[in-house]
């Protein structure tokens, strides 16, 4: 279960609530009585990303990047008739 605390509380203890975290706990940071912020461990990669893994099984078209006149007159705000 989460530890709640208020923006008070957590500007002075700090570092206890970071030692909190450490040891696998959350902190949930609150401004009158209401919860606005998670303090959570960082996660962290435990393999190395392997480059080209998706090699093979994505295809992209030529024309991926192509986009047509009628798409960029609508995100103009441009009338199409």
């Amino acid at each position: 279960m989460a530890q709640t605390v208020n923006v008070h509380e957590a500007k002075t203890h700090l570092s206890r609530l970071l030692e909190a975290v450490e040891q696998g706990e959350e902190v949930v940071i609150a401004r009158a009585g209401k919860p606005v912020a998670r303090l959570v461990p960082v996660a962290v990669r435990r393999e190395p990303r392997v480059p080209g893994t998706w090699r093979g099984r994505v295809f992209i078209a030529d024309d991926f990047d192509e986009t047509p006149e009628s798409v960029l007159a609508a995100f103009r705000g441009e009338s199409g008739s």
